[in-house]
């Protein structure tokens, strides 16, 4: 059985494993001591530790909104009868299908100063609002692209229950409230545990949306990355940048992790 693993396990290794790990580790023009000179120096920069925090907080707050939203959407189609269960899962899903860069303009157009929210202020007598170019409008936009990974990872959870659990508790005098704290939600935890793994991830490492809706002014990780291999060619700060990202998805991949085995052992 074990055989049947390694032509698999060899285009994992060959095709993803090896080039990432030369990538981060032995850049073009650049060795594993250049790259860890340029991690400290990017660790550092009183310039760019702003971007990584900054990154940090917009995976962070997209990952809550999108916990926050699609878990609720997860719960309300996991319990709807079984012939609109199918009809609102697509729904729900149905941005996947929509170009990033669609839905991206999509945002332009309505964050504007020229644009719905714009011309909204100007009626409330609040001036041309202007959300493009923002954090908040990048935060927006990753919502917008992540929130379906958010759904269907939670209602993978959530069809499993058995709803008669959740009636039993409400049975023994559990309000609606407490029988979703106590009883619907741990049970789903880890399904929302790998949604929230896959939006933080996502918002990390996506570009096209914090490219378009934060310009320079708002720089992150991945487009600060962007600029080091396309603009300046610099191969070993791209290297560091890259490593970074990784460390961050990998630190709340295994703090997932963690927390899902609390979990269980809890409930």
């Amino acid at each position: 059985m074990l055989a049947l693993l390694v032509p698999g396990l060899a285009v994992l290794v060959l095709a993803f494993l090896y080039p990432v790990a030369a990538t981060l580790l032995a850049p073009p023009d650049g060795d594993p001591a250049t790259v860890a000179r340029e991690t400290g120096a990017l660790l550092s920069d009183p310039y760019l530790l702003p971007v990584i925090a900054r990154t940090i907080r917009v995976a962070v707050l997209t990952t809550a909104i999108c916990l926050l939203l699609g878990f609720p959407v997860a719960y309300l189609i996991s319990r709807a009868p079984a012939r609109w269960a199918g009809r609102l899962l697509a729904l729900a899903v149905f941005p996947l299908m929509l170009n990033t860069v669609v839905r991206t303009y999509g945002w332009i157009v309505v964050l504007g100063g020229n644009g719905l929210v714009g011309q909204v202020g100007a009626a409330l007598g609040l001036g041309r609002v202007q959300l493009l170019y923002t954090e908040t409008a990048i935060v927006l936009g990753l919502v917008q692209l992540f929130l379906p990974l958010m759904i269907l990872s939670a209602y993978s959870s959530l069809a499993q229950q058995d709803p008669r659990l959740e009636e039993a508790a409400r049975g023994l005098g559990a309000s609606p409230g407490r029988a979703f704290r106590q009883v619907v939600f741990p049970l789903a935890l880890p399904g929302a545990l790998v949604g929230c793994t896959l939006v933080f991830a996502g918002a990390v490492t996506a570009f096209t949306t914090p490219q378009l809706l934060g310009g320079s002014r708002e720089r992150l990780l991945s487009t600060l990355l962007y600029s080091r291999v396309n603009v300046s060619l610099d191969w070993p700060a791209a290297s560091a940048v890259a490593l970074v990202m990784t460390v961050l998805v990998l630190a709340v991949s295994a703090l997932s992790g963690r927390l899902g085995k609390i979990g269980s052992t809890t409930s």
